[in-house]
């Protein structure tokens, strides 16, 4: 029987540090410039993101049977999925202020309970689906200058499309999220971590004639770096789960929002819009509502449990 979390302020510790490692990794994106083609960053963000995957399995002692899996074709599906999402958030990232691509990011989590619903079959009352609207709107707002059809060029507009692509990628990520509930019925977390990098660099690199282009030094090495930021975020977002719970973990996710304001102030001189602010305050209360019912419905299913042990103790 697994051992229960029993450390929770390291688990929030990892996970604080692996959203720093995360806006990171963002930041070096965003720094290595726009005209890099979203294809070209995937891969080395893929390649380069197995390095601390790797070194985190050999520490552990579990490198020899990483890739060993029953499922490789489920692995490639999350994984194919995965990386268009990755794609249309670096796109996204090149074209939009970093604390607007954090906050159209958090529909994703809202997308995993709508998505969780229709093709798992979980069953989602009324309080989760009135957040999930609430967190939407939420979104609507932080979107909707640029989304407005009513000025010149409309939505073809450079900025217009990066934010429909990064809702898109949030769309795509709430799939792939399903995806993964699905492997870890049979797969370990590294594994499936190890399969996605690996995947992802090698279908990335089928985009090898869509706009690649040399890049210089600082550019190859930020997106060098990007990769190693990654893999080490990953890491340590799984590592925080073996010392946390997860309700008592998840709502430090919503805390990207105040790194990635400050980053974007004093790295790329970006001031948030007061859309952005406030659909992000909606946004963030939606997501910490259904993490709320979450662990409320983990706690009632668990005395639930714990009643039928005891009446039936055979």
């Amino acid at each position: 029987m697994p051992q229960a979390p029993d450390d929770p302020l390291r688990g929030i510790i990892l996970k604080l540090s692996s959203i720093l490692a995360f806006l990171c990794m963002q930041t070096c994106i965003k720094l290595a410039g726009s005209g890099i083609a979203p294809g070209q960053v995937t891969f080395y963000r893929s390649l380069f993101g197995i390095v601390p995957i790797i070194v985190y399995l050999a520490w552990r002692r579990e490198l020899r049977g990483a890739y060993r899996t029953s499922r490789p074709f489920g692995h490639f599906v999350r994984s194919l999925i995965g990386i268009t999402s990755m794609g249309m958030g670096f796109y996204g990232l090149m074209h939009l202020p970093l604390p607007e691509v954090i906050a159209l990011g958090y529909a994703l989590p809202l997308l995993s309970v709508v998505f969780a619903a229709l093709l798992l079959g979980e069953v989602v009352r009324i309080y989760r689906w009135s957040a999930v609207v609430v967190g939407l709107f939420g979104v609507l707002i932080i979107s909707w200058p640029k989304l407005t059809l009513f000025r010149q060029g409309g939505i073809g507009e450079t900025e217009a499309l990066a934010v429909v692509m990064v809702l898109a990628g949030a769309c795509l990520g709430a799939l792939a999220m399903v995806q993964v509930r699905r492997l870890l019925v049979t797969e370990t977390g590294p594994t499936i971590a190890l399969y996605f990098s690996t995947f992802a660099a090698l279908i990335s690199l089928a985009t090898l004639p869509f706009g690649w282009g040399d890049l210089a030094a600082l550019p190859l090495a930020l997106l060098i770096a990007s990769g190693l930021f990654g893999g080490a975020g990953q890491i340590m977002m799984t590592e925080s789960y073996r010392f946390a719970d997860a309700s008592t973990i998840a709502p430090f996710d919503y805390s990207s929002i105040i790194f990635g304001i400050f980053i974007s102030l004093f790295v790329f001189g970006e001031i948030p819009t007061l859309n952005t602010m406030a659909g992000s305050v909606i946004v963030v209360g939606a997501g910490i509502f259904i993490i709320y019912r979450e662990h409320k419905l983990g706690l009632e299913r668990r005395n639930l449990r714990r009643v039928s042990s005891s009446q039936n103790p055979n």
